[in-house]
């Protein structure tokens, strides 16, 4: 048989070939020289205009980064509260054994992102370097730049499987004193931890940046630091998804094979399934998040400083800052209030409704952030261009983002809450109609979300359009700028991000409460002699096993609701934000004429022009290939999850799995994310290369399709499987049918939404906005290429980076079939269905 050292070495080999292979290609450039306007924006001087009455915008600045260091304090003091926080040995033994096991996995993609970055470290050292004729320093500078958004991703990362790790055996001891309120109040103190850090390290940077870097050079330090954290986020997404959905499935299909019960301690594959939730619903998110709130700042800045007027700029780049700042403080202030709240209404009550102070909370930090939005826009630029009504237009655009963060997860609620009647519906289907129905109606659940939240996002950019002056030159938000609706547009993304530490916390909830019902059950709590006395005598309670158990249940049904509520807010960032930027790559392709688009190129950006109608074509393939790829990686993987846990679990005379029979599930789920995540993302890579360069304006119809596409096929996907999920979990714990057919039908159900929403459409997010990102670089280079005569060169790199995506695009499935294990016979392997294709 192969050895599995080398099985996870090919994937590095590889990879380096291709670096060399593109280091050749790309040494050609350095005899070409053109110009290019993405590399020459230049920060305007803060200090020149004055607000509130005597402090200049450097000033005000200036103290965002104090809002910064509060918010960071205040999720390092939640973390150190949570630690402190009373557990049992028996849990914490779990919940540290969870934490090894996602460290060595965040460490193994640490490697693999090294890796990917030198890719992109040549294209950007090829541009800015032989292109631009940067000198070694200021390449260094842009290239650390990326380093920092790498680190950026991967360290808030890190932090969050910290906290989660913490908080998931609190919680679940916090569960055995009887009431449910601990039980929600750990994991929301766990993610208002994250989401704060988060926010805060992030705004610090793009601080850092804006005010300490030169005022020419900030320009494509953002692009490089974007460029950076977008890849973090991509491959951790990428990853994460396959790992975390290889090792659930792994572990629930043991529940219909052999009859066992939810995480049951002897199944080898409930680890890994723990470590998962940590890799896909934390990990993932988190660096997802990251990115996100980075990139929709950057692409702002970009569309501010290449299509607003010089005489504005510096207010709105100090107001879109400014929003941001105070947003900290309205989700601080919430998450406060919410706490008073429903600590003196659920503190000491015997039974609640999980998701309803979580929807209090998001609904109350979008209510405190539209008045704060209002207020302080009026502060700031209460007679912008001597226009008194423009502080409350943009003020209501951005709130059109901002209710967004609150609408959406109410829409997604309809399809996916455990109280849904889609949801119901998937039962209902499954009690005569198996598993074939409740896929069906499943099916069924996520085309129906995909129309409403299509409407949803449309009326809600309409809203911003028409408050935007409805495209009309010179009026409204068009005073300012050209194409003020595009910016507009960019305004809606940045306020679905406004309330981010809530949105965040919310969607870190649910791996906690995910991770805490099998800390229990891993623990065997109840199994260890004496052990009420002993909690008794040591943490000054009688435990109530059967109420804990019931409220974890419970609490993980809301957990799933609001991860399936956070995604579409991350995706409709994503395609919102991407407009924003792919106008800026379309500025810089036409040219501004005479305070408007030049028209001569500006009719290449129509069906008429077939280049850009076959990008249209082009970029729909992407998204299904993405699709595809992903849960192929999943399914290959979980076949040999499935087939390594059939051999070796021991249900006879033991109650756990050893650790290293869990190890070794954790290791295959790692080793096809890696190979998973390789293929997937150098295909897109070299795609993004070879149609950037085929031609511009196919381009920018490709990254069109790609965000129409994606935003369909994703909010399709996620919602489809959360409302397998929670069918499951209403099965488990409304109808306590645990082990009968119609529980078997459910959870044939959640095993094929797994994929859908925890792999694939979660992972169309960062994808979105890398190929956009990485694109305006790419695009660049080919225009560069252009313009210098080296046209003919440009076609021959676009057929070979063509023919590398295709290598990737083709190793995708087939490099990930499932094969017959190496040395058996056919007669030995045809039983277990694992025969060679053809």
């Amino acid at each position: 048989m192969t050895s599995t050292v080398s099985r996870k070495d090919a994937p590095s080999r590889s990879v380096t070939g291709v670096v060399a292979r593109a280091l050749g290609l790309l040494s050609v450039l350095a005899a070409t020289s053109a110009h290019a306007s993405e590399a020459d924006l230049v920060l305007p001087d803060f200090a020149t205009k004055t607000f509130l009455g005597g402090l200049n915008g450097h000033q005000l600045l200036l103290s965002g980064i104090a809002v910064c260091v509060l918010g960071l304090v205040f999720g390092f003091l939640q973390y150190a509260s949570l630690k402190k926080l009373p557990v049992h040995r028996a849990m914490l033994e779990i919940s540290e054994l969870i934490y090894e096991t996602c460290k060595t996995y965040l460490m193994t993609q640490l490697k693999f992102i090294g890796v990917l970055w030198a890719l992109i470290a040549v294209v950007m050292v090829g541009y800015f370097g032989f292109l631009r004729h940067m000198d070694a320093g200021r390449v260094g500078i842009i290239l650390i730049a990326s380093l920092v958004g790498i680190a950026g991703s991967c360290g808030v990362a890190w932090f969050g499987i910290r906290v989660n790790t913490f908080a998931n055996s609190r919680t679940a001891f916090a569960s055995l004193r009887g009431k449910p309120y601990p039980t929600y109040a750990i994991p929301l103190q766990a993610g208002m931890s994250i989401g704060m850090v988060l926010i805060s390290t992030e705004l610090l940077l793009m601080l850092a940046i804006l005010l300490f870097i030169p005022a020419d050079f900030a320009g494509p330090c953002f692009i490089g630091f974007a460029i950076g954290e977008s890849l973090g986020a991509s491959a951790l997404r990428i990853a994460g998804g396959i790992f975390t959905k290889i090792a659930d499935i792994g572990s629930d299909l043991m529940k219909i094979v052999f009859r066992i019960k939810e995480d049951d301690a002897r199944n080898p594959g409930v680890i890994a399934d723990c470590t998962g939730d940590n890799a896909g619903d934390s990990v993932g998110p988190s660096a997802d998040g990251f990115e996100t709130y980075g990139v929709t700042g950057v692409a702002l800045i970009t569309f501010i400083l290449l299509a607003v007027g010089e005489g504005f700029r510096v207010e709105l780049l100090v107001w879109i800052f400014m929003m941001r700042i105070v947003m900290v403080l309205a989700s601080l202030a919430a998450y406060a209030l919410n706490n008073v709240y429903q600590s003196a209404k659920y503190k000491n009550a015997d039974h609640m409704n999980f998701e309803h102070p979580l929807t209090a909370l998001v609904w109350v930090t979008s209510i405190i952030s539209v008045a704060l939005t209002f207020l302080v826009s009026y502060l700031l630029i209460p007679n912008l261009n001597n226009d008194p009504s423009l502080w409350w237009k943009l003020s209501a655009i951005i709130t059109c983002g901002t209710l967004a963060g609150a609408i959406i997860p109410e829409v997604i609620k309809v399809f996916t809450s455990t109280e849904s009647r889609h949801v119901r519906e998937v039962v209902t289907a499954s009690r005569e109609g198996g598993a074939s129905l409740n896929v069906i109606s499943g099916l069924v659940a996520g085309n129906f979300s995909a129309y409403w939240m299509g409407l949803v996002i449309a009326m809600l950019m309409g809203l911003a359009f028409w408050f935007s002056g409805s495209g009309v030159p010179g009026v409204g938000v068009g005073q300012l700028m050209i194409a003020a609706p595009v910016f507009a547009f960019g305004l809606v993304a940045f306020g679905f991000l406004g309330m981010g530490p809530v949105t965040i916390a919310v969607d870190s909830y649910g791996p906690v409460t995910d991770n805490a019902q099998s800390v229990y059950e891993l623990s065997l709590i109840e199994n260890i002699p004496n052990v009420k006395d002993e909690v008794k005598r040591d943490f000054g309670f009688t435990p109530d096993f059967e109420k804990g158990k019931e409220y974890l249940e419970e609490n993980d049904g809301a957990g799933n609701t609001f991860k399936a509520t956070a995604k579409p807010v991350l995706i409709g960032t994503a395609v919102v934000g991407a407009t924003t930027m792919i106008f800026s790559i379309i500025v810089l392709l036409v040219g501004i004429k005479d305070g408007v688009l030049d028209p001569a190129k500006a009719q290449y950006l129509s069906l008429l022009h077939a280049p850009f109608l076959l990008g249209l074509i082009t970029g729909g393939a992407i998204i299904y290939w993405f699709s595809g790829a992903s849960m192929q990686a999943v399914s290959t993987g979980a076949y040999r999850a499935v087939e390594f846990i059939k051999a070796n679990i021991k249900l006879e005379g033991v109650e756990k799995a050893s650790v290293a029979d869990s190890k070794k599930v954790v290791e295959i789920c790692t080793q096809y994310a890696q190979k998973g995540m390789i293929n997937i993302f150098l295909a897109v890579f070299f795609s993004t290369l070879a149609f950037a360069c085929l031609e511009p304006y196919f381009f920018v119809g490709y990254l069109i399709s790609i965000a129409i596409f994606g935003l369909y096929q994703a909010v399709f996907m996620a919602n489809a499987g959360g409302a397998w999920d929670n069918a499951k979990k209403l099965v488990e714990v409304e109808l306590k049918a645990k082990g009968t057919e119609l529980h078997a039908a459910t959870v044939v159900g959640d095993t094929v939404g797994d994929p859908f929403k925890d792999t694939s459409s979660v992972a169309l997010n960062p994808v979105i906005k890398f190929t956009t990102l990485f694109g305006l670089l790419a695009v660049e280079l080919a225009v560069e290429l252009e313009a210098a005569g080296q046209g003919q060169l440009t076609r021959i790199l676009s057929v070979v980076f063509f023919v590398l995506s295709t290598v990737f695009v083709y190793r995708s499935f087939y490099g990930m079939r499932i094969q017959s294990v190496a040395g058996a016979s056919a007669a030995e392997s045809k039983p277990q269905a694992a025969v060679k294709t053809a």
